[in-house]
């Protein structure tokens, strides 16, 4: 069986959270959902829990951080072509989210794109031709 990922997100209001993601491509799962959380889909592996702030921090005795301010962690979802990057990063800025917090990464083989989600969590979204980044990794002597 392959193995699941929840990424787990502190969120100021779940329903404008909810609404974000869904409209850039994830599907709500209701079966874990509920008023204080929303459990979103993207993949049959990849899911993110969204967390009200009293929810969270029923798992944690840390403070939240603010995302805004503070990197917190960065997460990378892989895209399958170089459009599809670009139509995630525009469909979440449309939804009010930041556009390329970080840097475009362009590599030929590989190409990268970022957002900011309403509560300043930073998504990377990655198309990679892994043939032609082994290839890319044969020429210039990196290990594999």
């Amino acid at each position: 069986m392959s193995k699941l990922i929840f990424i787990n997100l502190p969120v100021a209001d779940l329903t404008k959270a909810t609404a974000f993601y869904e409209s850039i491509g994830a599907r709500k799962n209701p079966q874990f959902s509920d008023h204080t959380a929303s459990c979103l889909v993207f993949s049959d592996t990849i899911h993110a829990m969204l967390l009200t702030h009293d929810k969270f921090l029923q798992f944690t005795t840390k403070k939240i951080a603010d995302a805004h301010t503070s990197a917190e962690v960065l997460i990378c979802i892989s895209a399958d072509s170089r459009a599809d990057v670009d139509a995630v990063v525009e469909r979440a800025t449309r939804a009010g989210g930041a556009p390329d917090p970080t840097p475009t990464q362009d590599f030929g083989f590989m190409y990268g794109r970022s957002f900011e989600d309403l509560d300043g969590h930073i998504w990377e979204i990655m198309w990679m031709d892994a043939e032609a980044a082994s290839e890319a990794c044969q020429k210039e002597g990196v290990a594999q």
